[in-house]
């Protein structure tokens, strides 16, 4: 993730998408970020999210160490924590993953699998927009809004 702490708690796991994306497109840069997507619903890291596991380790790391995150060394107060409860609870409704039924017979996604690849996408969105405002321009790399 990047050196920048002062980015809202939301836009962690927003982070973490966008930067595994971006990581399979360097590794096929032939790829579409379209493609790159549906690459990233196959992996681990998406399983993690998708299951809320992501969450539930870093609000246990967070318990344990008295709700002070480890990456900015502040304290999350419990407005914050509902918050990121709801994100997750969002994450696991939306990403919903209903293994080897991606696709129907006419190649067309299924309403849940097209759901999912929306949800990513928004959330990619909303981790450009939250880089044009705090211009950090460098840390966009897959141009979504343009």
């Amino acid at each position: 993730m990047s050196a920048n702490n002062d980015k809202p708690y939301v836009l962690r796991v927003a982070e973490l998408i966008y930067l595994k994306i971006t990581d399979i497109k360097k590794e096929n840069p032939e790829m579409t970020n379209i493609q790159a997507f549906e690459v990233f619903m196959t992996t681990k890291d998406y399983d993690l999210i998708s299951s809320g596991e992501f969450h539930d380790k870093w609000f246990l790391d967070l318990k344990t160490n008295n709700y002070v995150d480890k990456i900015t060394g502040k304290k999350i107060n419990n407005e914050t924590m509902r918050l990121l409860e709801i994100q997750k609870d969002s994450m696991v409704k939306f990403l919903m993953k209903i293994p080897k039924l991606y696709y129907t017979k006419s190649h067309f996604p299924l309403e849940i699998s097209q759901r999912a690849f929306d949800h990513l996408w928004r959330v990619c969105e909303s981790f450009e927009m939250w880089c044009k405002e705090t211009k950090q321009k460098d840390l966009i790399t897959l141009n979504i809004l343009d």
